[in-house]
């Protein structure tokens, strides 16, 4: 039997091989659940969602294009197939016309027959009346042919015009049906697409006011709608709110920030800092006056296109970690600092989103 020294070292021992031996698994099934938490709060890729609307997007004005063009084919056809069966009507007056001598000549050769017969032709007595009958017969006879001829041809003709003429209905019918199946399904797709976008945004704090099945300001497939309207007199209502409560930013560089400070927040433990997005063309007038050097001509700003923003947290200072890591990462979201933020004037904090290159990156 042990001493009670001894035993108390043994039990001090086992209690800390007990430690050892059940930390890992703890440590381990803690690990999981910080894993499955993270999980459970990350959306599905915001990136990929933005791309695939972007492509759902292209795929659509693609279709619109090649409907805009497909219509104009199908008026062409729609055309062609008039003037065929105008061509096919006056192939028919023209066969009604070019019966008419034939039914003459027909009678003709009843009228007037040859009453001396052919023997004296044969014999060499014919008198000058028989030998004109016979030229007037080989004449008719030669006519008849010509004409019986073009009548063939004309038949001819006519049901080739006929047959193109349906081909053309044909054509023009089923070119309108494939539009429709096309159209349809674009738009479905691109809705759906739009439709999961627009969950994962809501999912991570997004205020995102719905009409109908998706949501209409942080759409992706309405940002040629911004266009319409000149710099700075945007509506809200075509503007997509970020994260940072009171920023706003056009659909598609939204969507673009919204991923790229989830990429931040992993980093640094926090999102991106933001102290200005899209500026009406009044908040413009009030920055150039004062903050002379420091923005751009009213109506001219990429912050009233809904591209710009200005950021803090750090990354307003160049050569900061922050602002290391968005040189960095930034373009993988179709973020940059423009060559001209570096020097004059010299804005840091000044970031802007190229379509282009998020759509590429």
């Amino acid at each position: 039997m042990p001493a009670p020294r001894s035993a108390g070292l043994i039990a001090v021992v086992m209690a800390m091989t007990s430690l050892f031996v059940v930390a890992p698994a703890q440590a381990k099934g803690v690990r999981a659940q910080a894993a499955e938490a993270v999980r459970a709060v990350d959306p599905p890729s915001l990136t990929a969602l933005r791309k695939e609307a972007e492509r759902a997007a292209l795929q659509l004005e693609g279709a619109a294009k090649a409907l805009e063009k497909r219509q104009g084919e199908i008026k062409a056809a729609g055309v062609e197939l008039k003037r065929k069966l105008a061509d096919l009507r006056k192939a028919e007056a023209e066969l009604a016309l070019r019966r008419q001598p034939v039914s003459q000549i027909v009678e003709l050769l009843y009228e007037q027959p040859m009453s001396d017969g052919v023997a004296p032709f044969l014999s060499g007595d014919a008198s000058q009346g028989t030998l004109r009958a016979l030229s007037d017969l080989n004449q008719i006879v030669s006519s008849r042919q010509l004409l019986a001829q073009a009548i063939g041809r004309l038949y001819a003709d006519k049901e080739r015009l006929a047959a193109e003429a349906e081909e053309l209905r044909a054509e023009k019918l089923l070119a309108e049906a494939q539009l429709s199946v096309e159209m349809d399904t674009l738009v479905k797709r691109s809705d759906k697409t739009v439709k999961s976008l627009t969950a994962a945004l809501v999912k991570l704090g997004i205020k995102i006011d719905k009409v109908g099945r998706a949501a209409f300001s942080c759409n992706p497939l309405r940002v040629n709608s911004t266009t319409e309207y000149p710099n700075g007199l945007i509506p809200k209502s075509l503007l997509c709110p970020l994260q940072q409560r009171g920023h706003l930013l056009r659909a598609d560089s939204a969507i673009a920030f919204v991923s790229l400070s989830e990429a931040y927040k992993k980093a640094f433990g926090r999102p991106i800092c933001v102290t200005d997005a899209y500026r009406t063309l009044a908040e413009q007038q009030s920055v150039y006056y004062t903050r002379r050097g420091f923005a751009a001509v009213p109506g001219r700003s990429n912050h009233g296109l809904g591209l710009a923003v200005d950021l803090c947290g750090g990354v307003q200072n160049s050569g900061s970690p922050q602002f290391r890591w968005m040189e960095t990462n930034g373009k993988k979201y179709g973020w940059f600092h423009p060559d001209w933020a570096y020097s004059n004037p010299f804005e840091p904090w000044h970031w802007e989103y190229d379509p282009k290159l998020g759509s590429v990156l």
